[in-house]
Formats: structure tokens, sequence, C-alpha cells
């Protein structure tokens, strides 16, 4: 099931299945691309909260997300998505300090930018705060700008 609703960064297609978010998805939406997202359900109790706690998050009231998540990907990935769910709220880390936080040499990476970019569920699992080493903004499945907007967004917040 999934719901759809705007945000600062244009409208965001937000996907659960058994009561947990699986998905967000920045528009234009692929809807050929073969994810599952089933029927619109605007009411769904997981559904609600996450729109709920990503208004909160685009307001400034929100640092921390606290949602049921179940992305789907390889182990490498999930360890990955959960090591991005560490680097705080106005903060940055290079994708080679995430390899090094994974226990992994400097030359992993590119497999962790490889799982950064496929991470499902963008926002809630913070992969824009992922640069690369010297500082500059580096791919982002939502585009550079959207990145760069919520840098800002949590810079400007962290600032007060």
């Amino acid at each position: 099931m999934y719901t759809v609703i705007d945000s600062p960064i244009g409208e965001l297609r937000l996907v659960a299945a058994h009561d947990a978010i699986t998905q967000i998805e920045f528009s234009p939406f692929r809807d050929a691309d073969g994810r599952p997202r089933g029927e619109r359900d605007d009411d769904h109790p997981v559904l609600v909260e996450c729109a709920r706690q990503l208004r909160a998050y685009f307001a400034g009231e929100l640092t921390e997300f606290d949602l049921p998540l179940a992305p789907a990907g390889t182990e490498f990935q999930q360890r990955v998505w959960k090591e991005l769910c560490a680097i705080g709220f106005g903060e940055t880390a290079s994708y080679g300090a995430v390899a090094l936080r994974l226990g992994l040499t400097n030359a992993a990476s590119r497999a962790v930018g490889l799982a950064n970019g496929r991470n499902p569920i963008p926002v809630v699992i913070p992969c824009h705060r992922v640069i690369g080493a010297n500082g500059t903004l580096t791919g982002y499945a939502g585009g550079l700008e959207r990145k760069q907007l919520l840098l800002d967004l949590e810079r400007q917040d962290a600032l007060f």
C-alpha cells in the first residue's frame, strides 16, 4: 500500500508492507520498475505516521525518525543502510568513512556508494548525508539539488 505527500523536495510516495515502510520514492514516480506497491491507502497507520514524521522533519521539528523499516536489499546493503542511520542529523560522512565504520578499507568506498545509491528509503535512511572525500556532493538518486536542500535544511536547524 502507498500514499503520496507533498514536501519541500517534491512529492514523495511512501510505500509500506506488513506494517513497515519499504520505500520512499521521489517524483516523478516510476511505476514500471516492477516494485510492489499495492493500492493507495492514505489512512493506513504506518503511512500516516511516516507522513507525520516527514512533515515534522521538513518543518525543523524532528531530527530522528522512529518508524518500522523493512528495506529490501542484500546483506551488505543492509549493513550500509544501518550505518547510514548512525550519521547524526546535520552531520556528513564520506563513503570511505562509512566503509571504515563497517570494518572495511577505504577501497570499499565504491561498494558503499553503490549500496548508498540503492537505498529504497531515502531521507529516513539518510543517504543524503554521505558526501565525497573532498567534501563535494556526489550522486544522489533524487538528484543533487534535493541532496543539497536536505543538507541545508539540517544545517540551518543545527544552528539553533
